[in-house]
């Protein structure tokens, strides 16, 4: 059997359709965020950076650096293997004080990435709770898919960001245990949800609430909390997941709530028993991280500033972008060949990175550039991005119409 025919039969498909995807090679520096080298082709040069979810360049940020490579010099780069094998260090609990302060909760519990705690978490309340029914928002990241799919738990798809479809299908669900998974910004088209409502409908029914908080925290909220804390229903909510490799510009992912809930998932996760723990040095980062975005302001009101600027230089220009009120602004392109064109052309004749949104990350006819400005990119690399998107929809002969 030849099995390399298998797969490049694959993957020659997959190229034919446009959704082939293709890594840049990119090399971040030190202080000079939004810019990277780019060393495709063997000659690098400066690009600017247009997608990164580094949302407020903390990865550049003195402290977080300097609470990184001091915890390496002092204690190594990794962690030695599982927290029941090597320990769990103090800054591992450091780290996780943190967390359950910034969401108000009574404890935390750190996971290797966002996607690997939505997944152990998803996947053993919904495995380890008898009789329990899942109802996944439509929007849910493929983090929450597989998570709520290796449950092997009943399941309930209600319509996006919808409410009153959650209200109307928790009441057909009768006497059982419910876990209601749900996003607070939606990372492809930016929307957020209806948290208010969603709350009260969940307490109405009795319903466990699971929300993923991964591209909110950091950016909202008076110390970073996320939408959550903003709205002022972090205390009502039963577990708040987040991410360390965002807007905390790290590495990491991990749940915040009761002491007994953390505990059940320690003691039952596959995902956390059995996988190696994250490297001192980079709680260390995060913890630096969380503590500065719980004080500074500065960052999120610029980072704002700048998403406004674009929004509006997009409008100036004719540009097609999806409304929304999260930093995140995708720009609508709607076919997977201009969509991958756009972005090459965008790379080879301006110096931008900004990467191609394709299936099955979003759904076909809805293509996109996902831009996400920082407060490090000036209103000179604004009037560039604008320029050069303006040029190309004219040359490429793109709709103006938003999909």
């Amino acid at each position: 059997m030849d099995y390399d025919s298998l797969f490049d039969t694959q993957l020659d498909a997959l190229k034919a359709d446009g959704n082939y995807r293709v890594f840049a090679d990119l090399e971040r520096q030190k202080g000079s965020f939004p810019r990277a080298v780019n060393h495709a082709g063997g000659t690098p040069r400066e690009v600017t950076v247009w997608c990164s979810n580094d949302y407020l360049g903390m990865g550049q940020n003195a402290g977080v650096i300097r609470a990184m490579t001091q915890t390496a010099e002092s204690w190594g780069t990794g962690a030695g293997g599982t927290r029941n094998i090597s320990g769990t260090s103090t800054r591992h609990l450091a780290l996780e004080s943190e967390l359950a302060d910034l969401h108000g909760k009574d404890a935390a519990l750190m996971f290797t990435s966002g996607y690997v705690s939505n997944w152990a978490a998803l996947s053993t309340l919904g495995a380890r709770l008898p009789g329990a029914v899942i109802f996944s928002d439509a929007g849910n990241h493929a983090s929450m898919i597989e998570g709520v799919r290796h449950s092997r738990a009943p399941k309930v798809i209600w319509k996006h960001n919808d409410w009153r479809d959650l209200d109307a299908k928790l009441a057909a669900a009768g006497r059982v245990p419910k876990i209601v998974a749900f996003e607070s910004v939606y990372s492809m088209d930016g929307d957020i949800c209806p948290m208010r409502e969603i709350v009260e409908v969940c307490e109405a029914h009795g319903a466990l609430m699971y929300l993923d908080e991964v591209h909110a925290v950091g950016m909202y909220g008076a110390r970073g909390g996320g939408i959550s804390e903003r709205a002022g229903l972090a205390d009502r909510i039963h577990v708040i997941e987040g991410t360390l490799g965002k807007a905390f510009g790290g590495m990491g992912g991990y749940i915040t709530g009761s002491a007994a809930l953390c505990d059940f998932i320690r003691s039952f996760a596959s995902g956390f028993i059995f996988t190696t723990a994250l490297p001192p040095a980079i709680a260390a980062a995060a913890t630096a991280s969380i503590q500065h975005l719980k004080t500074s302001a500065i960052e999120r009101e610029r980072q704002r500033r700048q998403v406004a600027k674009v929004r509006a230089a997009l409008d100036r220009a004719g540009i097609p972008h999806m409304a929304n009120d999260s930093h995140i602004i995708p720009v609508m392109i709607g076919d997977p060949v201009k969509c991958r064109m756009v972005s090459e052309m965008l790379m080879d004749e301006w110096g931008i990175y900004v990467q191609p949104i394709n299936y099955p990350t979003v759904p076909k006819g809805t293509e996109r550039l996902r831009i996400t400005p920082s407060p490090l990119h000036g209103d000179a690399d604004i009037d560039r991005l604008v320029c050069a998107l303006e040029s190309l929809w004219q040359r490429c002969a793109l709709s103006r119409a938003v999909a």
